[in-house]
């Protein structure tokens, strides 16, 4: 977000102004097309509106110069002048669109016309020149008695086809403007309601564009695209995500070369199965996450998570984690934690005894407090002599030694047996293994002799490490509570245990590792006698 907002002030863009733009965008072009559309429509319905004005007087003219009550008048007038003017008034009234009607005979007198007042009187006009229209009718554009207008002009001809006058049918200029004025009011009207209509779709338009970008601004995003195309392909697990008809949408490069062999040119926009296994089934159809699935077809540890929007599953991504990566970390951890156990153990058995040889010394009792340290010393300085000696791996030898001191504390006898020796020379096992594994089963060795609640019998943990070339066995004996004959066959099950939730990893953890290796666990027990364990390596079945 920070690296996208500096790019936008770099350009001297902000933020905001991208989605103004956006929306100013799409308010000019729509703007610009209706208004273009609004002129464009009301020119062309101007055109149609004056032809087709037009051809309404030239209509009417006509109709009324080949009405049979003046075909069969001349130049003299009209018999009943008053049956025509009525006539006429009447066909007036019922034409809307007709402001004026004139009849004027060949020698210019008007014998009608919509003002009385005028019929009668000499007509001072232009005549119509009908030669060079040769249709009888035209409309042009003239200035009569009643100011401005449009007229239509129709010959009038007698029963022998004698010339004998014209028929005008007139609309005023004023009114046609006010026509014209009423129709581009409707035309504005439609286009300001067509502007508000699309700037509304604009801008929900925008919202839409902007709510599908999760809030971002365009350069915004597209910057976070980028960083997350180059934090996904930098990392050393598999990333692949799908969508819910299993089509891949993403693969990094370290999925693809966990899962492929040969990958195809782009895994990109193909079915999963292009990489051989159905990995995200379940996920899909049942939205459920999984943690820690093996994948049968490679060396991998795989993690399940659905993609959901509003409770329903999406798609879903698959983290896919190198298992020797994932088993050597583990180790590491498990070998940090057994030493800091150990380191602990010491240092509470070395507070004990100083505590010891204060009250010692506080009780001027000097020569019981000096005999104290020297025998302390020794024994401390024969423990860590016969296990330094026995061991050549001071991480293993750090371990026992802190085990001892836990030994002492649970008032458990720690035998090192007669004969250890290790040595990495003979078999190089990784000193975080060896930690893991030993650790954890000194700790079921204490936990079992433990659960008796008499501490006046005597609890003994025989412990023996020995290697030659190719080969190392370790041995692990208490005299504890034993295993129950029916619970034999689930100890190494992850888990499961007799003490209570939370529990039940240690030996799963150890025989997992111990057969990554290439070893074998074995196990003899008797409730109520003790428990044997037995580990051994060898060259031949080590996994290299």
């Amino acid at each position: 977000m920070k690296y996208g907002k500096q790019t936008l002030e770099k350009r001297g863009v902000s933020l905001k102004s991208i989605h103004h733009l956006f929306f100013r965008t799409q308010l000019i072009l729509i703007i610009s097309l209706a208004l273009i559309l609004g002129i464009a429509g009301t020119l062309i319905n101007i055109h149609f509106e004056t032809e087709k004005r037009d051809q309404n007087l030239q209509n009417v003219a006509e109709a009324i110069a080949r009405s049979p009550i003046l075909t069969g008048k001349g130049s003299t007038g009209t018999e009943d002048q008053k049956n025509f003017s009525e006539y006429l008034d009447t066909l007036k009234e019922t034409l809307d669109d007709i402001d004026v009607i004139s009849v004027v005979n060949k020698d210019g007198i008007r014998m009608y016309h919509s003002s009385h007042a005028l019929i009668g009187t000499k007509y001072d006009g232009n005549m119509p020149d009908f030669k060079s229209n040769t249709d009888g009718y035209y409309a042009v554009d003239e200035t009569g008695p009643s100011g401005s207008q449009r007229r239509a002009y129709a010959a009038v001809y007698n029963e022998n086809g004698e010339y004998v006058g014209v028929v005008m049918a007139i609309m005023l200029t004023k009114n046609i403007k006010a026509e014209t004025a009423q129709m581009l009011f409707i035309f504005l009207i439609i286009t300001v309601v067509a502007i508000l209509i699309e700037v509304i779709i604009a801008g929900e338009l925008s919202g839409k564009v902007k709510k599908s970008l999760m809030g971002y601004e365009p350069d915004v995003f597209t910057a976070m695209y980028k960083m997350r195309d180059n934090i996904l392909e930098s990392l050393a697990e598999g990333i692949l995500a799908f969508d819910s008809n299993g089509v891949i949408q993403f693969a990094n490069e370290s999925a693809i070369r966990m899962l492929c062999d040969d990958p195809p040119e782009n895994i990109v926009g193909q079915k999963v199965d292009v990489i051989g296994d159905d990995i995200l089934s379940r996920t899909i159809k049942n939205g459920s996450e999984e943690r820690n699935v093996n994948l049968a077809k490679a060396d991998i540890i795989l993690d399940r998570v659905p993609i959901k929007e509003d409770g329903i599953t999406v798609g879903a991504i698959a983290i896919l984690h190198n298992r020797a990566e994932y088993t050597k970390l583990m180790e590491e951890l498990s070998g940090t934690r057994y030493l800091v156990d150990s380191m602990r153990a010491n240092n509470h058995d070395f507070t004990n005894k100083l505590h010891v040889i204060l009250g010692l010394i506080q009780m001027e009792m000097y020569d019981d407090a000096s005999a104290y340290i020297q025998n302390i010393t020794m024994v401390q300085r024969e423990n860590i002599s016969k296990v330094m000696n026995a061991v050549g791996e001071p991480a293993v030898a750090a371990l026992l030694i802190g085990k001892i001191a836990r030994a002492s504390e649970l008032n458990v006898d720690f035998v090192l047996r007669e004969g250890c020796y290790y040595s990495s020379a003979d078999m190089n096992l990784p000193s975080e293994m060896l930690i893991t594994v030993i650790g954890n089963l000194l700790d079921n060795a204490f936990d079992a002799m433990n659960e008796s609640p008499d501490y006046k019998e005597h609890r003994e943990l025989m412990f023996g490490i020995y290697s030659r070339t190719d080969a190392v066995l370790i041995t692990v004996d208490d005299t504890g509570s034993g295993i129950r004959e029916q619970d034999m066959e689930f100890i190494f099950k992850n888990g499961y245990s007799t003490k209570g939730e939370g529990r039940g990893t240690g030996l799963y953890q150890v025989k997992t590792m111990v057969e990554n290796f290439g070893g074998t666990i074995t196990v003899e027990s008797q409730e109520g006698v003790g428990s044997s364990f037995s580990v051994s390596f060898t060259k031949e079945n080590k996994n290299v």
